[in-house]
């Protein structure tokens, strides 16, 4: 993205869509070059549509990370998420369309084939660093382009900061040409709220491991500035009383670690002095309750 004085600003809105786990939220953090959205071996931990941001040059590109699409689950929240997904795909510029190099599965053949016509969607081959025989990429490469028209092939490891860069190059060009939406250095336009419920969430998963359902999801009820200082409450919300009993552990040792690394991580990325207290509730039934999950921030 070379700045050019005769070049017109581009800018637009690209989505980031694939089956749960390809690594969608690792890719978004590494193109907007901060953590805005949460990461974790557990699959399905992305729910909300966030926003990053990254300006290189004269292009504004501003990414969309969707929750995998589900084919498996009928709740109301994987309903939810669904219609999430098909919104987002609707009103972008560009695709990024996320599998893993070298394998393409029945969930990901029914992520593109919700892709729309008529808009560029790049095929983005992510985990790189695990393929033993580069050579072998080529047969499925051929496969792949019998399957769709792709605007342009990119394969990568999201987890590479040259990998990111490159893509961002290679996404510029599909940009229309128009203002910029935002301010040159903004990197999202969520809130520092949401952001602290999402990093609760993360080290939740992280630290429950495939023990715990990921109907599992965080409230912030309180969140207050007191200059360089944030206090910060957050609700736990799960589903079954065992649930609870996981994420307190032994002697509340989990929940003071899942507080403990979050506050950590909170305080690095506002640059602040966060007092973090954390509650676990039970809240039977509500990932299959639209009013629940209307009053949880889902749409």
């Amino acid at each position: 993205m070379n700045e050019s004085a005769a070049s017109p600003q581009r800018c637009g809105l690209v989505a980031i869509v694939g089956r749960p786990n390809v690594g969608k939220s690792t890719l978004l953090n590494a193109l907007v070059g901060q953590k805005i959205s949460i990461t974790s071996n557990k699959a399905q931990t992305t729910r909300h549509r966030i926003t990053g941001i990254r300006t290189e040059g004269v292009a504004q590109a501003v990414f969309v990370d969707t929750p995998g699409f589900q084919t498996r689950h009928g709740s109301a929240l994987n309903r939810t998420l669904n219609r999430t997904v098909r919104g987002v795909l609707s009103d972008v510029d560009v695709v990024l369309f996320v599998v893993e190099a070298g394998k393409f599965t029945l969930d990901d053949a029914k992520v593109l084939a919700l892709l729309p016509e008529g808009k560029p969607v790049l095929l983005v081959a992510n985990k790189l660093d695990v393929v033993k025989r580069r050579d072998d990429m080529l047969p499925w490469l051929a496969s792949m382009r019998e399957r769709r028209d792709f605007a342009e092939f990119v394969p990568l490891s999201a987890t590479r900061e040259a990998d990111a860069k490159r893509l961002l190059d290679i996404v510029a060009p599909h940009l229309p040409e128009q203002a910029w939406f935002y301010d040159g250095e903004a990197l999202t336009d969520r809130s520092e709220r949401f952001l602290a419920s999402e990093l609760i969430r993360e080290k939740l998963f992280r630290l429950t491991g495939d023990e715990l359902p990921y109907s599992s999801t965080v409230v912030i009820d309180k969140f207050e500035e007191e200059g360089n200082l944030r206090r910060i409450a957050a609700t736990i919300v799960v589903e079954r009383e065992a649930h609870k009993g996981m994420i307190i552990g032994e002697g509340g040792e989990r929940l003071k670690r899942i507080g403990s690394e979050a506050r950590q991580e909170l305080e690095r990325l506002l640059e602040a002095k966060v007092f973090l207290e954390l509650w676990v509730k039970v809240r039977s039934g509500w990932a299959s309750n639209e009013e629940h999950l209307r009053s949880y921030g889902y749409e």
